[in-house]
């Protein structure tokens, strides 16, 4: 979220988060924008050479390269002291559209908006290799938080991991299993899935990890005091994003392979 107000701006993270620190270009952008006062609703990108966005890539520009972080804006709250979240979706961005520079080096970008065959868009964007689209109601108010008015699609597949070991997530306890893929014989760490499984196949996977048990991971820089660690002979079944370049996102294990 972008706060502008008489010449000054600031970032704030969904949480609250005052990043104006971090978000120095788009601060810079904010304030240049011709308007008294306004509020942007939008996420901040980084883009590969594609110009898709790259998760990856944006956790390294916030640690040091903050010059290539893009604030595309998708929606307008306030503009010059009136609040315009009662108006309609299509009046709100186009407002939006107005107000932000049409320039391709700027911080701020318009998120453009394509209309039609949602499906249809969605298989584009997964032949494209993006992460999925948002559908939104163009009569809908704006509601911060979920809403029955937009809808965020994903774009998943499955895949195979060799099991590392099981460890518990930090901010909900709930257990993860940690994952490596196997490359011309080396061990590649791929990133943690939450598991999903069943009560039988609970019981299962935890007979297989006392069989497999060990005292060190397999791959020798991983560092978990709190991880179980089993041998790299277990394949499980992965459910995640079906795109990116690092580790696993939003993955869930489905199952033993």
């Amino acid at each position: 979220m972008l706060v502008v107000e008489r010449g000054t701006a600031r970032a704030y993270t969904r949480n609250g988060h005052d990043w104006s620190d971090r978000y120095p270009g788009i601060i810079a952008a904010a304030r240049k924008l011709p308007c008294r006062s306004a509020i942007l609703d939008g996420e901040v990108i980084v883009q590969d050479a594609r110009g898709v966005s790259d998760f990856e890539a944006l956790q390294a520009a916030l640690r040091s390269q903050p010059a290539q972080l893009i604030f595309y804006a998708f929606d307008l709250l306030h503009l010059d002291g009136k609040d315009l979240r009662e108006k309609p979706l299509i009046e709100r961005r186009t407002k939006l559209k107005r107000l932000i520079e049409q320039d391709p080096d700027n911080r701020i970008q318009f998120s453009e908006e394509f209309i039609g065959d949602a499906a249809a868009f969605f298989h584009a964007c997964a032949a494209h290799e993006l992460e999925g689209i948002v559908s939104k109601l163009a009569t809908s108010r704006y509601r911060s938080g979920r809403s029955k008015t937009w809808l965020k699609t994903k774009c998943f597949t499955e895949s195979e991991f060799l099991l590392l070991g099981i460890d518990r997530d930090r901010k909900t306890d709930a257990p993860r299993a940690l994952l490596a893929k196997a490359e011309r014989g080396n061990l590649i760490y791929a990133g943690a899935a939450f598991i999903g499984l069943r009560a039988e196949e609970r019981e299962e996977l935890q007979a297989r990890l006392r069989a497999l048990a060990v005292e060190q991971p397999s791959i020798s820089w991983l560092r978990n005091r709190e991880a179980r660690w089993v041998k790299p002979k277990l394949s499980l079944k992965v459910r995640h994003l079906a795109f990116g370049n690092g580790l696993l996102r939003h993955a869930t294990v489905r199952g033993l392979a």
